[in-house]
């Protein structure tokens, strides 16, 4: 617990419509010197909304906003960070193509005689990377970095900026376990240091391990307010939920069938040319989750995407009911009955600047019912899209609103409601539930498991080691880009299933 201070920011009332939704309806919120306030909601609850009104990307409709006690109309993002306010958006804003360096002075470059001077900007930021423990290259491609590198640089964008109020906007949504870890401990450290941080959340273990204080948002509106030790998981996911939510997960008994995907010396390179999957076998049968297990960057990607046929194989088969994919194309696998929910699912699983209706058919427009010869029926794609929205809870102000603009939870909702909402035969899925909130994560669950249960062959792949045990009906671990081993769930402990993960035996 740090020593808060006077309020160094205060929103009062606020309120923010956006066509046919509220987003903020009368918030109020504070945030004391030196302290770490979580801003606790489901997704879409409205926390991106009422922060990004702060940093000047929003007007409000209604209320107040004040900066160490003077009330202030910001216009533009420009005027926030020049009051002392930096924010770290949950996308990134950097330039894949630029170095790190590059991405840290853009819109604060200093020129001279027409010139780009970089000199006393490199000296800058390796003292801002030694003081606050951010070791970053300055010299290295953005795009080349890891996630965890990326949210370093984001960080030091905004303390070179001297930013002393810090809005960190769902900062550990795309992080590894290893490095949420890392990051948090990051936090601590930046407030021990002076800085006042906005910890805008969901995930109720990383409030409970940094808050001072924590608002509670749903709908719009703030239905709670507390301190960590005032409280508990259980009643903070009952605030954001609106009702009791289950942090187990009712898998039931399988009844398992026959092979139905056969993956065997699979050998698939990664986008260096390197062997990512090496000699790599595995079955799965129909109605069953075989969770893939691993640390992260053993060729878990390149496996989802060889199977889907998004990366070319070097060596090896993969045959769905006896019948080789190999040489066939998304299309043509997603039409023999392979469903894909991906990793990333703003790169490989939607169009964000396509309506959610377009986006829940992108792999049947061009079918009946929604297709006739070549004319599109768009009276039944926005049937079919308004139906999922029900069925899948997508929070939407309709279904003609641009897929970008839906809040990360949502976005994945659509991607998962388009893949099970049609006959499939296998359903790859790839960090079900990565940046997701507690309601969200059991509503995904569930529907995994019904799948299942309707006889689908499932591959499961997650680096959250918790959720594997928890769904799957056999367990393999991938190390080296193989399958070192395979057992069913029963016998798979989190201490034999860690040790092969992170040797590739279960030898001491």
């Amino acid at each position: 617990m740090t020593g808060a201070g006077r309020h160094v920011l205060e929103v009062e009332g606020i309120t923010k419509t956006f066509p046919g939704v509220v987003a903020n309806r009368s918030v109020s919120f504070d945030l004391a010197e030196g302290e770490i306030h979580c801003l606790l909601g489901e997704n879409g609850a409205g926390k991106t909304t009422l922060m990004n009104i702060v940093f000047g990307l929003y007007r409000p409709d209604e209320g107040t906003v004040r900066v160490r006690g003077e009330e202030v109309s910001f216009s533009s993002s420009a005027d926030a960070i020049a009051a002392g306010i930096g924010m770290v958006h949950q996308h990134f804003q950097l330039v894949p193509t630029l170095t790190v360096l590059e991405n840290v002075v853009l819109g604060a470059e200093t020129v001279r005689h027409g010139v780009l001077e970089l000199a006393s900007a490199r000296r800058t930021l390796a003292d801002l990377s030694d003081r606050y423990g951010l070791p970053v290259d300055p010299d290295a491609l953005v795009g080349d970095l890891s996630v965890g590198i990326r949210q370093r640089v984001e960080l030091l964008k905004a303390l070179y900026r001297d930013a002393d109020i810090l809005i960190l906007d769902e900062p550990t949504a795309v992080l590894t376990p290893g490095e949420v870890d890392e990051f948090l401990s990051t936090v601590r450290e930046l407030v021990g240091m002076g800085k006042s941080i906005v910890f805008i959340t969901h995930k109720l273990r990383e409030v409970s391990q940094v808050a001072d204080r924590i608002t509670v948002l749903r709908n719009g509106e703030v239905v709670g307010r507390t301190t960590p030790a005032e409280t508990s998981e259980e009643e903070l996911a009952a605030m954001m939920v609106g009702r009791q939510v289950s942090f187990t997960v009712d898998v039931g008994t399988s009844d398992p069938g026959e092979v139905v995907l056969e993956v065997s010396g699979l050998v698939v390179d990664d986008n260096r040319g390197h062997a990512a999957v090496r000699d790599c076998s595995f079955a799965v049968r129909a109605g069953e989750i075989f969770g893939i297990a691993g640390v992260e960057g053993n060729g878990q990607r390149e496996l989802v995407e060889a199977l889907a046929g998004m990366r070319p194989v070097v060596a090896g088969d993969v045959r769905l009911r006896g019948r080789s994919l190999l040489g066939l194309d998304p299309r043509r696998i997603a039409e023999l009955g392979v469903g894909h929910i991906p990793e990333d699912r703003t790169r490989h699983g939607l169009i964000g600047a396509f309506s959610v209706a377009d986006n829940l058919v992108l792999n049947r427009y061009h079918r009946p019912p929604f297709a006739r010869g070549l004319v599109r029926r768009r009276s039944e794609v926005t049937a079919h899209a308004e139906e999922l929205v029900a069925t899948f809870d997508i929070r939407t102000p309709g279904v003609d609103v641009p897929a970008a603009q839906l809040s990360g939870g949502n976005q994945q909702k659509v991607v998962v409601a388009r893949e099970l909402s049609r006959p499939l035969e296998v359903l790859l899925v790839a960090q079900p539930t990565r940046g997701l909130d507690v309601g969200s994560i059991e509503f995904i669950h569930r529907r995994l498991v019904e799948i299942r249960d309707r006889g689908t062959a499932v591959v499961l792949v997650s680096a959250e080691l918790d959720e594997v045990l928890a769904l799957a009906d056999t367990v393999g671990v991938l190390y080296r880009g193989r399958i070192v081993a395979s057992m069913p769930a029963a016998e798979a402990d989190r201490h034999r299933v860690g040790l092969l993960m992170a040797t590739g035996s279960e030898a001491a």
